[in-house]
Order: structure tokens, then sequence, then C-alpha cells
């Protein structure tokens, strides 16, 4: 089983990458949450399907600093997030460990990985909670809704508009090949921001869309 570095080695080289990608660096309290984080995982995923990605200096290039980057760049003003199929977390969690004042809802179908979100916001203290359960069943609006990885995303996009409120955001990451069939789905409702690139990738972006029109109105 692969285990975590040392606390201090995982917040050393998660800053270390944050700034090669041009990011701000952590506070030492957010780094010791993300070595937490990243401990729960390594442990979890030895008994499950977690994540595919297993040796924990790929978790932190690949989920941490992309998740941290999507919450660097959200918007202000956002204070209530649902993270669409959320998974192992990503980047609902890092959203909630670097921006405490967002209200962030985990809506993860599967069971087990809906167990091991709420241990993680339970052992953390995030400003979160856990919808075990389909995000569209959902009956409440946010300010930005997240998604990443998710099964079927034309459909889940299709989903994810009538969960923004008017004025909110859309914040999907996904690669610049899949993105005009994704932002496609949507339909006219959404303005959609120019992409920004990933770290550690020229093909992965995240893409903002602000919600213009609300057809429920």
């Amino acid at each position: 089983m692969n285990r975590a570095p040392d606390p201090e080695i995982v917040a050393d080289r998660l800053n270390g990458l944050l700034l090669t990608a041009g990011l701000q660096t952590l506070k030492p309290e957010v780094a010791s949450g993300f070595d937490v984080y990243l401990s729960l995982i390594l442990r979890w995923n030895a008994r499950m399907n977690l994540t595919a990605v297993r040796d924990p200096q790929l978790i932190l290039t690949r989920h941490f600093v992309e998740s941290i980057a999507c919450a660097q760049w959200l918007p202000s003003g956002i204070h209530s997030l649902l993270d669409f199929g959320s998974g192992a977390g990503f980047p609902g969690i890092p959203i909630a460990l670097c921006r405490d004042e967002v209200q962030v809802t985990l809506a993860e179908s599967q069971g087990k990985r809906a167990a091991f979100l709420q241990e993680t916001v339970r052992i953390l203290k995030l400003n979160a909670q856990v919808f075990a359960g389909r995000a569209e069943k959902l009956d409440q609006r946010f300010d930005c809704v997240t998604l990443r990885a998710v099964d079927r995303m034309e459909q889940a996009m299709a989903q994810a508009s009538s969960l923004v409120r008017c004025g909110g955001w859309i914040a999907v990451m996904t690669t610049l090949t899949e993105l005009p069939r994704v932002s496609g789905s949507m339909g006219g409702n959404f303005k959609w921001l120019e992409p920004l690139p990933l770290p550690g990738s020229d093909q992965r972006v995240l893409s903002l869309a602000i919600k213009t029109v609300d057809p429920a109105e």
C-alpha cells in the first residue's frame, strides 16, 4: 500500500508544485488539511476503488493542484457551491479547504464514496455537507456548480444547469477537445468565458460560464 509522506514533506511538495504552476501557496493550516486528506485517500483506496490514481505524488500533481487552481480561479462572491458527482471529492473538498467562506455540498450517489466524503468532512471540520444521492434530486439552487470527470458529462451538464441560480456559475474541468461538445449541451442560457489552462497539461482546462437566462423564471 502506498503511504503518505511526512506532513512537512507533503506541504513543501504541494507548495512547490503550486509555485511552479503560478498559483498561490497554501497557509500552513490549509496545507495540513491536504496532508490529512491525502492520508484518508490512501487509506480508503486500499480497500475500495476511490480513485485510479494511487501514487501520492501523482495525487498531488493530478488531483490536488488542479483542484486548488479551480478554487483559486473561481469568482468572488460565491457563497454556496455544489460539487456534482463528487467522487473522491475533487474539486469540492479542496475548494472547501481553500475557500472556507463557501458552503460546499458534495453530491455523490455511490454509497461507499459518499461515506468517504462524510468521513473526510467530519475529520477536516469543513464548511461542507454530503448529499448521498443523485445531484439532480436536490431542490435548491447554488451560486456555483462544479463538474470534473463526471460520467455522461453532457447529460450531467444539462442537469447541473438547472441547479445554478440566475447570475451563478458553472465551472467544468474538461479538455479542449471535449469543451465544444460539453458547453454546447448547456443551450443559450450561459455566457462562457475564455477557458483557463490547468497546470501540468496542454489539454485540460477550467471553463467558467455565468447563467444569464433562467427558463424557470
